[in-house]
């Protein structure tokens, strides 16, 4: 084993308007607030593909705004996992890679599927929706060529693309069992870690480690210590090493270095930039 996998810390999305003054300096344009959180942050998670299918030309824009090494994660739509709940999704699925992440070229990162509360595990359902996912560039351009006449507006070509990666974000309690760690690493889909309550453990399932992470539990943020921790815990995963205060459902894999996405969320937002800045600081010192 040797190297190290790269880390990346950000945010989910970047149009926050408590934001300004505080993570944006004061005065600056919105319409600058990308391009200065790309040079500011290693990468952002996209939350507005969960609510509804963007424009090809809008990922273009983004991808323009924001360094060469800059990458997105993409939250996949609710169709997909609120409303069908992983059931008959092969044509939404096809539409939502051909509406444009794919366009997004060399800035692409994982997809990202958060699944909702009341969704307990069903191992032949989470397998059939797992079957659907592309796995390869190739695989995501085929499956986007089969979007529906419709969608007049369409981003079938995977040029610049590197890797197709997906992460899982589970918040039932059914799913906390070996057998679906298992699953995931069969199908090489990231464990969502969210560092929550309901979900406090860490479990590698994939050739990636993928965190979104809420705040501490039982606290309203984190502090110095906690991100000392959560830094610590990244640059484990990144050099090969299980991180020795992370909980698992499952023995670890075979050691080897992956790449680390942490995006700052949902709780504290307001210093979630102000905490991927402080991480990324911790690993680079």
């Amino acid at each position: 084993m040797s190297g190290k996998g790269i880390v990346r810390t950000g945010t989910a999305g970047w149009v926050y308007a408590p934001w300004r003054g505080e993570f944006y300096p004061p005065g600056l344009p919105q319409k600058q607030e990308l391009a200065y959180a790309g040079t500011h942050l290693g990468a952002i998670e996209i939350n507005a593909t969960f609510r509804a299918l963007q424009k090809p030309q809008s990922f273009r824009n983004w991808a323009s705004q924001t360094p060469e090494d800059f990458v997105f994660a993409i939250k996949g739509p609710q169709l997909v996992t609120h409303v069908r709940r992983l059931r008959d999704v092969a044509t939404p699925l096809a539409n939502f890679f051909a509406s444009g992440p794919l366009a997004l070229g060399r800035r692409l990162g994982p997809f990202v599927w958060q699944l909702p509360p009341n969704l307990a595990y069903d191992a032949d359902r989470l397998e059939d929706f797992l079957a659907l996912l592309p796995s390869s560039p190739e695989a995501a351009a085929d499956l986007a060529g089969r979007h529906e006449a419709w969608m007049t507006q369409a981003a079938t070509d995977a040029a610049g693309v590197s890797a197709i990666r997906h992460a899982i974000e589970v918040r039932h309690e059914s799913f906390a069992t070996p057998g679906f760690i298992a699953q995931l690493r069969r199908h090489n889909v990231a464990l969502v870690v969210a560092d929550t309550t309901q979900w406090p453990t860490c479990d590698v399932t994939a050739d990636f480690v993928y965190c979104r992470l809420q705040g501490a539990p039982g606290k309203d943020g984190y502090d110095a210590a906690d991100l000392e921790r959560w830094a610590a815990r990244l640059a484990a995963w990144a050099e090969g090493r299980p991180p020795a205060d992370a909980a698992v459902l499952a023995d670890s894999p075979e050691p080897r270095p992956r790449d680390v996405f942490a995006f700052f969320v949902s709780t504290d937002k307001l210093h979630a930039p102000a905490n991927a800045m402080a991480v990324a600081r911790m690993l680079a010192g």
